[in-house]
């Protein structure tokens, strides 16, 4: 039943894309791979569809391609048709199809303006020294605990496990026995990221150590073991990049409107027809 609604969900998106697969591509029987289907003479080519279902990674994600391509030849065969027609029917010389093609026209530049402008202010040396200024040297080294725990639902529960610490049993053996959360190793963390009750029993303990008494938070009784303590260091690059990015794709479409908007000589009137003044700039 899953397969059946995830292939119905496919289908619409395979509809819009190979629609729109035609009107914004050319055939290139050049780099034909084999050809997929003929409409009325015109190639359509494997390497098209395969082009349709690589563009959109969410449909790649759900169905392979050869599920894909099953469905997708008869969606562009009906959007190589409905051109034909439209072509038929001389389409592109009616003022409907000029002005929505004219703001189609300028979409697409500012779009391609935007994102041209973006890839070549946002480089990999300007997310290195964003990443080396903003973030290494503004770094503030915290102390990170690394801890374990096991979860229950109730005090006595929880002091049964104690005493079977107490009387050498193992602490991974017994959580898998006992807790009722399945993350066990809770990795390092700072003092501000776990509730209080937590954070207080698990800085009481050396490393090695487990709480001789439950730990009561909201979650329910704890019995934790403290793996580790360091100090903590800046994330990598890579971690971080995707962040940095966005952050530095958003201050240059704000730099270009506002450069823009400097070099430009611009007038705004109100319904009237009323010059609309500028706010003055502050100072």
């Amino acid at each position: 039943m899953q397969k059946k609604y995830i292939l119905g969900a496919t289908t619409a998106a395979v509809v819009v894309i190979g629609v729109a697969a035609f009107f914004a591509c050319k055939v290139n029987a050049q780099k034909n791979e084999g050809v997929a289907a003929r409409v009325n003479g015109e190639v359509i080519t494997v390497e098209e569809i395969r082009k349709g279902y690589a563009d959109n990674p969410q449909i790649a994600a759900q169905v392979p391609f050869n599920e894909f391509y099953e469905k997708a030849v008869d969606v562009f065969v009906n959007g190589k048709l409905l051109y034909q027609a439209a072509t038929k029917a001389n389409i592109q010389d009616t003022p409907q199809y000029k002005e929505e093609l004219k703001t189609a026209s300028e979409d697409l530049a500012r779009k391609v303006y935007l994102e041209k402008t973006v890839e070549e202010k946002v480089s990999p040396a300007a997310v290195e020294k964003f990443y080396q200024d903003e973030y290494v040297s503004k770094f503030e080294s915290k102390k990170e605990m690394g801890a374990k725990h096991i979860l229950l639902d109730n005090e006595k529960t929880a002091k049964e496990v104690i005493e079977k610490l107490a009387k050498g049993g193992d602490f991974d053996k017994l959580a898998k026995e006992y807790t009722k959360d399945k993350t066990v190793d809770l990795g390092y963390f700072t003092e501000d990221l776990m509730v209080p009750e937590f954070t207080k029993a698990a800085s009481s303990l050396k490393v090695g150590e487990y709480t001789k008494q439950p730990v009561k938070t909201q979650f329910g009784y704890h019995v934790i073991k403290l793996t580790d303590i360091r100090d903590s260091k800046p994330l990598p690059l890579a971690d971080l990049e995707p962040q940095i990015k966005n952050i530095l794709s958003q201050q240059v479409v704000a730099e270009t409107f506002d450069s823009l908007h400097k070099e430009s000589k611009i007038e705004k009137f109100d319904l009237n027809g009323k010059p609309i003044a500028e706010p003055a700039k502050a100072k």
